[in-house]
């Protein structure tokens, strides 16, 4: 089973997010949180595979919470999600240890599959 922490501060998408992954045979959505804190903190506990990681959050932003995460637990898969386009992304968007980036509007469960590393 692939389980899967969904960040974000919006409930409409945290929801959306949910039956996402609930699309994808073996995935199970492990945790939410709703500020990068709250994720650090939550990755701690449910251990996922998997982070779907909004960039703007309340507190420290999903780019510093993923780079914390990253660093703490180099195994898990962190992925951006976010409404910028690929070449509007903050810098540091590339180089905080992310697995990828998906626009919200793009997230599919093919393409989450897609940037999960294999196991």
């Amino acid at each position: 089973m692939v389980e899967v922490l969904i960040v974000d501060d919006q409930g409409p998408f945290r929801a959306a997010a949910r039956m996402l992954v609930g699309l994808v045979a073996g995935w199970n959505v492990a945790g939410e949180a709703v500020s990068g804190e709250e994720a650090v903190a939550r990755v701690a506990e449910v251990r996922p595979e998997m982070v779907l990681m909004d960039i703007n959050l309340p507190g420290i932003n999903g780019i510093e919470a993923t780079r914390r995460i990253v660093d703490a637990h180099p195994g898990i898969a962190v992925v951006l999600v976010s409404t910028y386009a690929a070449e509007d992304l903050p810098p540091e968007a590339r180089t905080c240890g992310a697995a990828g980036y998906i626009r919200k509007d793009h997230l599919t469960p093919s393409r989450l599959r897609e940037l999960l590393p294999a196991a």
